[in-house]
């Protein structure tokens, strides 16, 4: 019986230890996932353009003049996790989809043929934001990102002493600004105010793990779920969910002087990526 009970205590010790590894120290939890997954065949987007037709295509962009030459490129797999999803919709019907959410940035595409993605996912991935907090923050999204202290309180018909916290608390992880009466999102262009569902264009295919570049996690599944959760609201459910791999194009440019400058291309829609220190 002592023997049982000491089992049952240590894997519970062991799963909560997981657990709080994965939300506050995920790159720990990343790298031995990575380090257990490295011989297996992964799922990827399969890539519309060529790093050649990119090549072709931005040559005078790239290419100032004959004195600069291209090196080879390089096609590296960004990590994505697609979440399989129900959500009620306008209150009306039940809607069923995928959602595509970046583990770099912690933003969520709301469609691939543009590789449109939302703004401000991933500020509240790293302050950790709750349901509570997401109320607040999913209402001032939804009225143009401010509103007017009182009419917050109106709004989510709740007292004082309940909200006036939850907005403390927004204002402490600097999610929100109140100046004077005036509550606004502390976000430039946020785009979180989404339906909770990508439209996706391509097909999903299976690469061999030999001789391809895989780029390291910032954020774990648990993260992205929990986020997911706390933002799309109760009725809001996750299926199941696998990790996808976004394939893009190191392009890498020597200048006359011998110094190299690469830029980094979605193998979707064949558009740069902004440069990242992720990337890297």
């Amino acid at each position: 019986m002592f023997r049982f009970l000491y089992s049952l205590i240590t894997i519970a010790g062991l799963g909560y230890g997981s657990y709080w590894v994965s939300l506050t120290h995920p790159e720990v939890k990343n790298k031995v996932l990575e380090f257990l997954n490295a011989g297996t065949p992964f799922h990827t987007l399969e890539a519309r353009f060529s790093a050649k037709q990119i090549m072709d295509a931005h040559k005078r962009e790239l290419l100032k003049d004959d004195k600069h030459r291209y090196l080879e490129p390089v096609t590296k797999f960004s990590p994505y996790l697609l979440l399989e999803v129900k959500y009620s919709h306008n209150d009306t019907h039940t809607g069923e989809g995928v959602i595509l959410w970046d583990l770099l940035d912690g933003e969520m595409v709301t469609h691939t043929r543009q590789w449109e993605k939302t703004h401000g996912f991933g500020d509240c991935i790293t302050a950790n934001v709750d349901k509570n907090e997401f109320k607040i923050i999913n209402l001032l999204a939804q009225k143009g990102g401010v509103v007017d202290r009182e009419l917050l309180f109106r709004l989510m018909q709740l007292e004082s002493e309940t909200l006036s916290p939850w907005i403390e608390s927004c204002r402490r992880k600097k999610l929100v600004v109140q100046n004077g009466s005036q509550i606004r999102l502390h976000l430039q262009k946020p785009k979180i105010n989404v339906r909770p569902e990508t439209i996706i264009d391509d097909r999903l295919v299976t690469k061999s793990c030999k001789d391809t570049e895989r780029l390291k996690k910032r954020f774990t599944k648990t993260q992205i779920r929990y986020l997911a959760e706390a933002a799309f609201g109760y009725d809001f459910a996750i299926r199941s969910y696998k990790e996808v791999y976004l394939p893009i194009y190191a392009i890498t440019v020597e200048n006359p002087d011998g110094s190299l400058h690469t830029s980094y291309w979605n193998a979707i829609n064949g558009a740069s990526l902004p440069f990242t220190a992720l990337l890297e």
